[in-house]
């Protein structure tokens, strides 16, 4: 189809779409949705066959205000602070998705080189975690509580200093999207190998079981709002090299904002990992077993699904896949 005849066929249909966007209280929600739909089936079409012409620019831009008008026009009253975190950050997920497949990926494969290269040189440990940790964590070892060095400290002084450290790491893997990327790459690639180093020594000296025990009680919350702070890098760096039919300025400005709201939805996990680190890990030799692997468990569980599987059912809820 010619590109004349194809804005004739459907500029109605825009149009009709834009005044839905400021008189959403005259057009019912589900029609909005419905529209959405169709425009982006022309999005698809106008790229294909279009893809430099002004009315992709246009059907781009329409597109990405439905995003965050569509599900604001279906929504029943629900409390701010609700819609943010159940509908506003779901769909983000949704719509950035391949980023956290990309940092999930990446911090796996640096794990694994973490590992490989713990195992191949008995030096390497102590080059990541450290003479003074290695010593101490060896003769505690030794008295029979691997865990000891995380239960030196008061509980408050313990939650605060943790809280600030791994806030810091989080904003640091953010931030270093602005580095188009690869700042944050870094850091998934310091961390991975950290995590994957400690672990591995714990395996070596016999107190794996132990290691997992305590420090993934915390580190599951921990590790996981880490991957998903380095995804929210991931998407500033992509808004810089890949702006698509958007100037490179807006595109910015839009990947910013949207990782800006990743971000802060990791805060509430990092605030909880602290908190089990400072009142809970220290504790973890003198529970039982089990109540330590359901911390664990369902750390795993609810993570998972906030951030893996709630966006998916969002997604469908307003039509948006």
């Amino acid at each position: 189809m010619r590109e004349v005849a194809f804005i004739k066929q459907n500029k109605e249909k825009w149009l009709e779409f834009e005044q839905g966007f400021t008189n959403n209280d005259k057009k019912n929600p589900d029609d909005l949705a419905n529209l959405h739909i169709k425009i982006m089936n022309d999005l698809v079409y106008a790229q294909t066959y279009y893809p430099k012409s002004k009315v992709t620019l246009y059907l781009n831009k329409l597109a990405k205000k439905s995003f965050d008008h569509v599900y604001d026009a279906k929504r029943q009253n629900k409390n701010v602070f609700l819609q943010f975190f159940l509908d506003k950050v779901p769909l983000l997920c949704y719509k950035y998705r391949k980023y956290f497949y990309l940092a999930f990926a990446f911090f796996f494969i640096c794990f694994f080189i973490g590992l490989l290269s713990t195992f191949n040189d008995e030096s390497f440990a102590r080059q990541i975690l450290g003479d003074n940790y290695v010593d101490q964590t060896l003769e505690n070892i030794e008295s029979g509580d691997a865990m000891a060095i995380y239960k030196s400290g008061s509980n408050w002084g313990t939650f605060i200093g943790i809280y600030d450290n791994n806030q810091r790491v989080g904003l640091n893997m953010f931030l270093s999207g602005l580095f188009v990327g690869i700042g944050t790459a870094f850091y998934i690639v310091q961390n991975a190998i950290m995590v994957a180093v400690f672990q591995a020594f714990f395996y070596q000296n016999n107190s794996l079981f132990d290691s997992l025990k305590g420090i993934w009680i915390h580190g599951t919350y921990e590790i996981f709002g880490m991957i998903i702070e380095a995804g929210a890098g991931f998407i500033i760096g992509a808004s810089i090299l890949f702006p698509g039919t958007l100037k490179r300025f807006e595109s910015f400005k839009v990947g910013i904002r949207d990782a800006f709201y990743i971000f802060i939805s990791t805060i509430p996990f990092t605030i909880i990992a602290a908190f089990l680190e400072g009142y809970v890990t220290r504790y973890a030799n003198k529970m039982p077993t089990i109540f330590c692997f359901v911390i664990i468990g369902f750390s795993l569980v609810s993570i998972s699904y906030y951030y893996l599987i709630l966006p998916f059912k969002v997604a469908n809820k307003y039509e948006l896949r």
